[in-house]
């Protein structure tokens, strides 16, 4: 990350009377290293898309009071924020769109930090990115949450060691933007998530390290030159095989199966016969994915795979998010 905090301090000469922050959901396409014999473990890949979003709106207040979806959890972030702060005032927050909860794409990471700069902007106070993602509880694992907040892309971090605060950001690509990605959303069900999630990843064994060696060279050699070069061939396969190797390695935590659920399982096994270059599952899931190489061929998968879904899914074409999120600021609350 290229100092994040130099580029967002805000620089107007009188406060906003309101700030609105608007953030793009996150693919986490997979891990790097789950075997942590170098000294540091994890380490992850993930890619900002646009269509799937979340924005609150900021305004001081005497009391505070949020509405919205996710709006507790907005609530705590704020107070937390209040108290850090040592702010006098209140605070009015209005979620005005929410990506969906524990579906994997990153919905409570970007609530956090849209509402940790959306409360530093509103008082002119200077950006805090690492120290606000530690004090709202994000980064536990991945930096691919922060990561694609100040800036977008395809993005890599490094993993977490001893000293690690929040995982760094050690590689970031402009991601082609004529390509799209089909997301795949199932309303009924719920990822991993809290308490499960740390359970399930205290009952893995290590990854061997030859297989963790395998995904950062196929991170390194062959999913960062592909975007590059604009291959989505190439890009799309390697995706395939990251998201094959670590669903294998994950399926204990997921009832056997290499996907979270055989319903998911089968809907990726017909995106790929169906023609994406690649296919995955984001994070725990349920969201899944596919890769297309333009708009056009996205839309006419998409409404192929509604027809042959019906209701039970949510598709969405999502375009790549080379930008990050976006702050307004207004001198009318």
């Amino acid at each position: 990350m290229k100092n994040p905090e130099r580029r967002l301090n805000v620089i107007s000469s009188a406060p906003p009377a309101s700030v609105s922050v608007t953030v793009p959901a996150r693919l986490h396409l997979g891990f790097l290293d789950l075997n942590g014999g170098l000294g540091r473990k994890f380490g992850s890949i993930g890619l900002a898309i646009s269509g799937l979003r979340t924005q609150v709106t900021i305004t001081r207040a005497a009391q505070t009071r949020v509405e919205g979806p996710d709006a507790d959890r907005a609530q705590r972030h704020l107070d937390a924020m209040r108290d850090r702060l040592s702010l006098a005032t209140g605070h009015h927050a209005k979620v005005n769109e929410a990506i969906p909860v524990h579906a994997g794409l990153g919905s409570g990471t970007q609530l956090a930090l849209g509402v940790a700069w959306g409360v530093r902007a509103l008082h002119k106070l200077r950006q805090n990115p690492e120290g606000d993602a530690v004090l709202l509880g994000r980064g536990a694992r991945s930096g691919i949450g922060a990561g694609v907040f100040y800036g977008g892309g395809l993005v890599v971090d490094g993993g977490r060691g001893e000293q690690t605060r929040m995982p760094p950001i050690v590689g970031r690509a402009f991601f082609p933007e004529h390509w799209r990605i089909v997301v795949l959303l199932d309303p009924k069900r719920q990822g991993i998530h809290g308490a499960d999630e740390i359970d399930a990843f205290s009952r893995l064994a290590p990854m061997a390290a030859d297989a963790a060696a395998h995904l950062c060279r196929l991170v390194l050699m062959k999913v960062l030159p592909a975007v590059a070069e604009a291959d989505l061939i190439s890009f799309g396969s390697a995706i395939t095989e990251l998201q094959a190797r670590l669903g294998d390695y994950f399926a204990p935590a997921q009832g056997g199966e290499r996907f979270s659920s055989p319903d998911v399982a089968a809907v990726l096994r017909h995106l790929e016969t169906q023609g994406a270059c690649g296919i995955g599952q984001s994070s725990w899931g349920p969201t899944v994915f596919a890769l297309l190489e333009s708009p056009t061929a996205a839309q006419g998968f998409a409404d192929q795979m509604q027809q042959q879904l019906g209701s039970d899914y949510r598709l969405a074409i999502a375009q790549p998010n080379n930008t990050g999120a976006i702050i307004t600021r207004s001198e009318h609350a």
